[in-house]
């Protein structure tokens, strides 16, 4: 019979490369660890390895074995992390994640009265998830993602809370600043500055530069808000972001921020949630403060 120790086995063998080195972190002895594999695979009536040389090779069996273990431990760890939290008497924790760079500053604005209504709740928000955090929502990693440009994924619900326009942003004295809105091709000769995100993922590409066939002279990436807008206004280049981002910085470093196009770029922040838990309180409540423009700027 299939057991939780032999998906753990399976993952640590894989996470760590060797029996022994699994065997050390699982608390098993590698004897021990031999039988119960070698059990499982009569059980089974097919090998999960192949040896190769000094090392072991996943069959297709052992591949697929450790896929499941890959999906199944994350959810087994939060379960019993949740019922401990019931035992002593918590609610739960909320473990957000977030796929979207500028989209802290407004989290917390969030935050501050979400634990204030829920006393018996934490709040952990985990930042390394950003543009990559959709594995991490269905792998039971995280309870809510916060995302500009949701994935639509069987199981998953996101849900809009929080309307912003995107903008672009240029020091006060720059030859653009006293523009209505600014047009592609004004920024060919311009250096783009943004977060290190693919440019697939990036609004500024997607829905204005590429569509008219236009790129920036040059293109640089830099981690943090700060910075970038402190370079934005030295002159160094011009950004794209959330236009209530862009005014919370206007006045203290001299920047303007100007509509991409006649139009402007529309866009939502998302929160996604798996939809078996649509009816947890503590996650619903969560939206609902979020949607009832909380997190407004």
């Amino acid at each position: 019979m299939l057991e939780r120790i032999h998906l753990a086995i399976v993952a640590e063998i894989d996470r760590q490369g060797s029996l022994t080195a699994a065997a050390e972190r699982l608390c098993l002895t590698q004897s021990a660890l031999s039988h119960s594999m070698k059990k499982l695979e009569q059980q089974l009536g097919t090998p999960l390895w192949q040896r190769e040389g000094r090392g072991l090779r996943l069959t297709q069996a052992g591949t697929y074995l450790l896929a499941v273990a890959q999906r199944v431990l994350p959810q087994l760890e939060q379960a019993q992390a949740q019922l401990r939290q019931f035992a002593q008497g918590e609610r739960g924790s909320l473990r957000i994640g977030m796929e979207c760079h500028p989209c802290y500053q407004w989290l917390l604005k969030v935050v501050a009265p979400y634990l204030a209504a829920w006393p018996d709740v934490d709040v952990d928000v985990r930042q390394k998830f950003q543009f990559g955090g959709l594995a991490a929502l269905q792998g039971y990693e995280i309870d809510l993602l916060v995302t500009p440009d949701p994935v639509h994924r069987p199981g998953l619900r996101f849900v809009p809370v929080f309307d912003y326009e995107q903008v672009l942003v240029v020091a006060a004295g720059h030859p653009l600043a006293g523009c209505a809105f600014v047009l592609p091709g004004q920024l060919a000769p311009e250096t783009l500055i943004t977060y290190p995100v693919a440019t697939d993922r990036l609004d500024i590409y997607t829905q204005f530069l590429l569509p008219a066939g236009v790129a920036p002279e040059r293109h640089k990436t830099i981690e943090t808000t700060d910075i970038m807008l402190q370079m934005v206004a030295g002159g160094r280049g011009v950004a794209a972001l959330p236009r209530w981002l862009a005014l919370e910085y206007a006045q203290r470093l001299g920047v303007v921020a100007l509509r991409l196009g006649p139009q402007g770029i529309a866009k939502q922040i998302h929160l996604g949630l798996r939809e078996s838990e649509q009816a947890v309180d503590y996650l619903a409540a969560f939206i609902a403060l979020a949607g009832r423009g909380q997190g407004a700027i």
